[in-house]
C-alpha cells in the first residue's frame, strides 16, 4: 500500500467498503459506503462513495466475481458482428507477427552475421 498514490488509496478503500457492503448483503449507497469509511476511521474525498456508489451496484459486483475476465471496458459492437471483427484483428495481427524480417540483424560480439559460436 505505501506504493499507492493518495488517490489510489482512496479508491482501494472506497471499493472494499462497498465490497464489504455487499458481503454483508447490506444496501450500497454512497452513505452506506461512507459510514462505514467513517467507523474504520478512513477519509476519502467526498466524491468517491459517490462514484463508486453508482458504479459498484450489487449486481455489477456480482458480474465482475462470476466472470471477471469478460467483465473488462472496451466497449465494441454487439452481438456476431462484434466477434467477427475481433477475430479478424486477431488473425491480421497473427500474419504481421509472421512476417516479421530478422534479416539484417547485427551480431552482439562484433563478428560477421551467422559466423558466431551462437
Amino acid at each position: 500500500m505505501d506504493a499507492l498514490s493518495a488517490e489510489q488509496k482512496q479508491e482501494v478503500a472506497t471499493s472494499m467498503a462497498a465490497l464489504a457492503l455487499y458481503d454483508g448483503d447490506a444496501e450500497i449507497s454512497s452513505e452506506n459506503i461512507k459510514s462505514l469509511l467513517d467507523a474504520t476511521g478512513v477519509e476519502v474525498e467526498g466524491f468517491y462513495p459517490i462514484i463508486f456508489s453508482q458504479f459498484l451496484t450489487a449486481e455489477k459486483i456480482t458480474e465482475l466475481i462470476s466472470n471477471p475476465a469478460g467483465s473488462g471496458g472496451g466497449g465494441g459492437a454487439g452481438g456476431e458482428a462484434g466477434g467477427e471483427a475481433g477475430e479478424e484483428a486477431k488473425e491480421e495481427e497473427k500474419v504481421e507477427e509472421e512476417e516479421m524480417d530478422m534479416g539484417g540483424a547485427m551480431d552482439m560480439f562484433g563478428g560477421e552475421e551467422g559466423t558466431g559460436d551462437y
